[in-house]
C-alpha cells in the first residue's frame, strides 16, 4: 500500500477523521471513502452490515486511500481472526470493560508466540506483506462505568492503540439520558478521564459522533480520532431537511 497503514498512522500520532458506515453493499461505503477521509469504520455490532459483506468492502474503501476498519459484533477471538484475514487494518472492540478483555482482544491479533491467532490470511495477504499482518489497529471502546474505572490500565495494555468513547452505551452505564449530552457534568467528566488516560499513555483517544458539528468541536479540541460522518443519520438528516424546504409551514 502507498499510504502508511493505519496503525503506523496512530502511532505517529496523527489527527485522523474518518466515517461511520452501517449499510450494506460497496455503494455507501465507496461513497464515504472518496469524501477523503482516513479511515471508514464497517459496523458489524448495529450495522445491517455482515461478514460476507466485508470482501466487497474493504477493496471500495482502499480504492479511494481510507483504511478500512471494522467494529466487531463483540470481543471474540475468532471474529477478530475472520475480519483481519478479510484485510481490515483495524478493529474497534466494544464492551471492553477490564484490562483482561482488552489483553484478550490484543492476543487474537497476533501469531503465536506472542498470540493466539491462526496463520491463514486470505485476502489480507494480497493487500499487505506478511510482516505487516499483525501491525493491526486495536481501539478499544470505553463505554461503561466499569471501563473508565480502570481507563488507566487499559491505556497501558500492550498493543492497544486507540481509546475510543462510545458516549450512549456510556450515558446509559451512568445512569444518565439518552440522547447523550456532551456538556452533561457526570458524562463530561468520565470522558475527560479517557482522554486524560490516553494522553498519559501516548494514544489517539476519540468519542464517538456522527454529525459534522459535533466532529468538529471535538476536532478542534485535540481529539486525534474523530468520526465525521455517519451514513444512516447523514441519509436521514437529508430526507428531514428536504421535507422542511418543501412543505415549509
Amino acid at each position: 500500500m502507498s499510504r502508511a497503514g493505519l496503525a503506523a498512522r496512530l502511532r505517529a500520532g496523527e489527527a485522523l477523521l474518518g466515517a461511520w458506515c452501517s449499510l450494506p453493499g460497496p455503494g455507501p461505503a465507496e461513497l464515504l471513502a472518496a469524501g477523503g477521509v482516513d479511515y471508514v469504520v464497517l459496523d458489524l455490532q448495529h450495522g445491517l452490515l455482515g461478514e460476507r459483506d466485508l470482501p466487497s468492502l474493504f477493496p471500495a474503501i482502499e480504492a479511494h486511500g481510507a483504511a478500512p476498519v471494522v467494529r466487531l459484533r463483540a470481543n471474540d477471538p475468532v471474529d477478530i481472526g475472520r475480519v483481519l484475514d478479510l484485510g481490515a487494518e483495524g478493529i474497534v472492540v466494544p464492551n471492553v470493560d477490564s484490562v483482561e478483555e482488552a489483553e484478550s482482544a490484543v492476543r487474537a491479533t497476533r501469531y503465536p508466540p506472542r498470540g493466539g491467532r491462526g496463520f491463514g490470511p486470505v485476502r489480507a495477504g494480497l493487500t499487505r506483506g506478511a510482516d505487516a499482518l499483525e501491525d493491526v489497529a486495536v481501539i478499544v471502546q470505553v463505554e461503561s462505568r466499569a471501563a473508565v474505572e480502570c481507563v488507566n490500565d487499559l491505556a497501558r495494555v500492550d498493543g492497544v492503540a486507540a481509546l475510543y468513547v462510545g458516549p450512549w452505551d456510556l450515558s446509559v452505564s451512568l445512569g444518565r439520558p439518552v440522547p447523550p449530552s456532551l456538556a452533561d457534568p457526570e458524562l463530561a467528566e468520565a470522558i475527560f478521564r479517557v482522554r486524560v488516560a490516553a494522553d498519559a499513555a501516548g494514544l489517539s483517544a476519540g468519542v464517538h459522533s456522527i454529525r459534522a458539528e459535533e466532529a468538529g468541536a471535538l476536532a478542534a479540541e485535540g481529539w486525534r480520532l474523530v468520526n465525521v460522518v455517519d451514513d444512516v443519520t447523514a441519509l436521514r438528516d437529508a430526507a428531514a431537511a428536504g421535507l422542511r424546504r418543501a412543505r415549509p409551514s
